[in-house]
């Protein structure tokens, strides 16, 4: 399985709470919901459905995974809520217990992390799709696990807040694969790994 990245991200990096204004307040932050004016339903609506077509499971950290399991279940009836609840999730966490009440979903014990998603990594199928989750994201790009990055950059400023791009000095290449541009001002950009140095 390939890992895929999705994140809406504004031009200084941030990926912290795009969704609400309570999603993520970590560190004072105040923006919450600033993706919204910028949501382009044909441009970033269509790399959303893209990406969860060509998804084989989604990958969450503890945070994401319960804000998503407060949300999806009860939005079934629309193509995008059905395939949200029934394809596999899988959920890092140190925290959560192993009865988990989103449909299909599994936990991946914190300490196991690696491991566990090497090992999914490794197995045969489609994409492993991660949203959102930037402390398991910047993890996972600092173990040289991500194959691909589908960043929705938004042209807004936060000037703070989470990012999901190791602090580690470590060099890494991206190649760009494509950029679509929507009618707000997003560029959908896709980059896939091409290794360090």
């Amino acid at each position: 399985m390939r890992i895929v990245v999705s994140e809406f991200m504004s031009l200084d990096g941030v990926v912290q709470a795009p969704g609400g204004a309570e999603e993520d307040t970590d560190g004072g932050f105040a923006h919450g919901g600033w993706s919204h004016p910028f949501f382009d339903p044909e441009v970033v609506g269509g790399a959303f459905s893209e990406a969860l077509a060509t998804a084989e499971a989604l990958l969450f950290g503890r945070r994401t995974w319960q804000t998503m399991a407060a949300a999806w279940p009860e939005r079934a009836g629309d193509p995008f809520a059905d395939r949200m609840n029934a394809i596999p999730k899988y959920v890092v966490s140190s925290t959560l217990g192993d009865e988990l009440g989103w449909r299909n979903s599994t936990r991946i014990p914190g300490q196991d992390a690696v491991a566990r998603i090497e090992q999914l990594r490794r197995s045969e199928g489609g994409d492993l799709l991660v949203m959102g989750s930037p402390t398991l994201v910047r993890a996972l790009l600092g173990e040289g696990l991500v194959d691909e990055l589908r960043l929705m950059v938004m042209p807004v400023l936060l000037g703070g807040g989470k990012s999901i791009f190791p602090e580690d000095g470590a060099l890494r290449t991206l190649e760009l694969v494509s950029t679509v541009t929507g009618s707000t001002g997003v560029n959908v950009c896709t980059y896939r790994t091409a290794g360090k140095g």
